[in-house]
């Protein structure tokens, strides 16, 4: 039985994502609280925030709700057509995807 070196084991001192798998650097991820060896990529760690600010709104009512659900019916729509992929308004929507909830 050998050990392995950093030079045989090219993943070593690198952490995986536990979301998408994702293999980089341990200062690169969010790491949670109480559970340090749970590490989450920031893009990941982005869509976690995204979905639990959704779970949150199921529970609300109010005008600010009903339009973060629209912005979010909206998304939908564009991104089943593939707007965000069009040349002309396609750099603007991914901009403002990234700046509404």
């Amino acid at each position: 039985m050998t050990a392995q070196t950093e030079l045989q084991d090219p993943s070593a001192g690198r952490s995986e994502c536990w979301c998408c798998g994702v293999v980089e650097d341990p200062d690169r991820f969010v790491h949670l609280g109480n559970h340090p060896e749970v590490t989450v990529c920031t893009r990941c760690a982005h869509s976690l925030h995204t979905w639990a600010w959704e779970l949150e709104d199921q529970a609300k009512t109010g005008p600010a709700v009903r339009a973060r659900d629209a912005f979010r019916r909206l998304r939908a729509h564009g991104m089943e057509h593939g707007w965000h992929h069009n040349r002309v308004i396609g750099k603007p929507l991914r901009w403002l995807g990234k700046h509404l909830p």
